[in-house]
């Protein structure tokens, strides 16, 4: 049910024939750069997203590992 090579085809002549080679040419070269650049934000953004869910887990590590909350937690055992 999806498009076959006929129907590609036939959508290529058509874009040919509105557009002119030489714009169909720049058309194609815009559209890749946009989509080259959606997957570079994408994958930046799943490196900021992957660095925040770590960044809690390291401040929980850094509060716990802190002088001021071993000599607290001393104090309420004694």
């Amino acid at each position: 049910m999806g498009i076959g090579f006929r129907e590609l085809l036939i959508i290529l002549v058509i874009a040919l024939v509105i557009f002119g080679a030489k714009r169909l040419k720049t058309i194609g070269s815009d559209l890749g750069g946009a989509v080259k650049g959606f997957k570079k934000a994408m994958a930046e953004g799943e490196d900021e997203d992957s660095k925040q869910l770590s960044a809690p887990a390291q401040k929980d590590a850094d509060f716990e590992s802190t002088p001021a909350s071993k000599s607290d937690s001393k104090s309420s055992t004694v």
